[in-house]
């Protein structure tokens, strides 16, 4: 499966097809050939891909932006999902009288869940503005846990027969609010002791980043051992972590962190695709015994009502996104600039953007298989069908109209990252250059290094007095500061890697040891990355 998620890249390279897609053919690929393909276990998918992902996610989201999207994220996390649970509930329900409402209400909630993994790989080389990439995150990070919510208490009227909206209002509290409080305090605690860990541990970062790795599978087993949100409690987690303070971590761990993190992102991530399409054959074949439940006997229908099940699902999410961006987004003074035609971009481009993923069909497999007298559960297979249906289906549309939708959109006030570059580059130039003046001042006098020590101060003084020059808004400096750091940067990179060939040439030689060689590499492949980074 591994192996699957790296040939995807090679074929997604080079053939330009969005790597989910690829990702899905192989797997189905996997599921026909000789090889033994992977049973799809919700309860260990739920456990070792959704836990680090969506850590990973809530760590990773700019807290900032996350805060100041909020209404918006809560409204699509929490109000589509519940709409469109009772709506395309309803819709099922009419279109196939063989499955009970319940259960119909059960696969409308697993289909409300959006997979923004999925939507950013589509996207590919149309690049998602920047403000509505990051509603699509704080979206995806919280629609998930309120879809499976919904399912459970579909699934337990199913069983029992009843429904008591009062002990489902608690239920559902309990849920949320527990799955984030275990979250939240958990990650609270081994922040909090990561100072006094760190001592014990004698600095080890290979240990720091075990640790990390570990807090979303704790928490999550901790919150499923409570009857909260494991799902939630592992959003929290990671949201949390995201203010840990900088100054906790080394910077070599930091780096090591970032590229252990970045390597289970890709992992996980590409195992999911593949899990999904070796799923899919098989859902196929059980197609003509599926029908049945219909009412119908070819298999057709069932093509029928998935597309009818996909044009409610966008239906909905374009007039609940239409209500919500025209109160979040367009009551700025900025939404004035915008053109009648861009605004209907941004609302379709939402709305395309709800791409479901293997988090749906993961969940839909949960369904028990027998009522609680022991005869089957009704619908159980159909379910599964419309799905995997609605997985495909949307991933396609996603991929045909979605880059059209996004070219060349922008959103009111949809800041970069690059307008406060300058203010910081500056404020940090500032501070280095009064550190380096007062280390510069306290040099002893008459010292046989003192000399020394004040040619270096003045040299790296003089650095950052242009740096600060460049960003201070004089109008011939930036230009001029850009070309020279633009030379400065490619001759640094061309003497580095001229550097690193002839270590490794000694390496080969045997002219040094390959313990030195790999220490001197290292140091100037860090250098390297520092520079290629700017």
């Amino acid at each position: 499966m591994l192996l699957a998620v790296v040939v995807s890249r090679v074929i997604g390279r080079a053939t330009r097809l969005p790597v989910p897609l690829v990702q899905i053919a192989l797997g189905a690929a996997l599921f026909y050939s000789s090889l033994s393909s992977v049973e799809l276990d919700p309860d260990v998918f739920f456990l070792l891909l959704l836990p680090p992902l969506l850590f990973l996610d809530g760590w990773r989201i700019p807290k900032d932006d996350l805060m100041r999207e909020a209404p918006t994220i809560v409204t699509l996390a929490l109000g589509l999902v519940v709409v469109t649970v009772l709506g395309v509930g309803w819709l099922i329900h009419a279109l196939i009288p063989g499955m009970p409402l319940s259960v119909a209400f059960a696969l409308a909630a697993v289909i409300s869940p959006t997979d923004p993994i999925a939507v950013a790989a589509i996207a590919g080389r149309t690049p998602i503005p920047m403000r509505m990439r990051r509603v699509l995150e704080g979206e995806s990070l919280f629609n998930d846990a309120s879809g499976l919510v919904c399912m459970r208490f579909a699934v337990t009227a199913t069983l029992t027969g009843s429904f008591a909206v009062s002990s489902a209002l608690l239920s559902f509290l309990w849920v949320a609010l527990g799955g984030l409080a275990v979250g939240v305090c958990v990650t609270w605690l081994l922040i909090r002791a990561k100072p006094s860990t760190a001592v014990l541990l004698n600095d080890d970062g290979g240990a720091q980043i075990l640790v990390t790795l570990l807090i979303p599978f704790g928490v999550y087993l901790l919150a499923e051992w409570l009857g909260c949100s494991g799902i939630l409690a592992a959003v929290a987690a990671g949201i949390t972590m995201g203010f840990t303070p900088h100054s906790h971590w080394h910077a070599t761990t930091r780096i090591r962190r970032t590229a252990v993190w970045d390597t289970v992102q890709f992992a996980a991530n590409g195992s999911i695709f593949v899990l999904l399409g070796e799923q899919i054959p098989s859902i196929l074949m059980a197609a003509k015994e599926t029908v049945q439940v219909t009412g119908h006997q070819n298999p057709w229908w069932l093509g029928l009502y998935i597309v009818m099940i996909v044009a409610a699902l966008a239906v909905l999410r374009f007039a609940w996104v239409w209500a919500s961006l025209t109160i979040a987004f367009f009551g700025e003074p900025s939404h004035r600039t915008m053109r009648p035609a861009a605004r209907w971009r941004v609302m379709l481009a939402m709305s395309i953007a709800g791409v479901r993923g293997a988090i749906t069909l993961a969940a839909v497999l949960t369904l028990p298989f027998k009522l609680s007298d022991g005869s089957p559960f009704p619908g159980r297979d159909l379910a599964i069908f419309l799905a995997a249906g609605v997985i495909v289906l949307s991933l396609l549309l996603a991929t045909v109209a979605l880059p059209h939708a996004l070219d060349g959109l922008k959103l009111p006030s949809d800041k970069s990252p690059e307008d406060d570059e300058g203010t910081a580059r500056r404020a940090g130039a500032e501070a280095a250059l009064r550190a380096v003046e007062s280390a510069r001042e306290a040099l002893p006098a008459g010292q046989p290094d003192t000399d020394i020590q004040t040619q270096a101060a003045n040299q790296i003084a003089t650095i950052y007095r242009q740096r600060i020059e460049r960003y201070s808004g004089h109008p011939d400096a930036p230009m001029h500061a850009d070309k020279a750091e633009a030379a400065d940067r490619d001759l640094r990179l061309l003497a580095l890697r001229a550097e690193r060939d002839e270590m490794i040439r000694l390496g080969e030689a045997n002219e040094i040891q390959e313990i030195t060689l790999r220490k001197l590499v290292r140091e100037i492949d860090l250098q390297e990355a520092r520079f290629s980074s700017v």
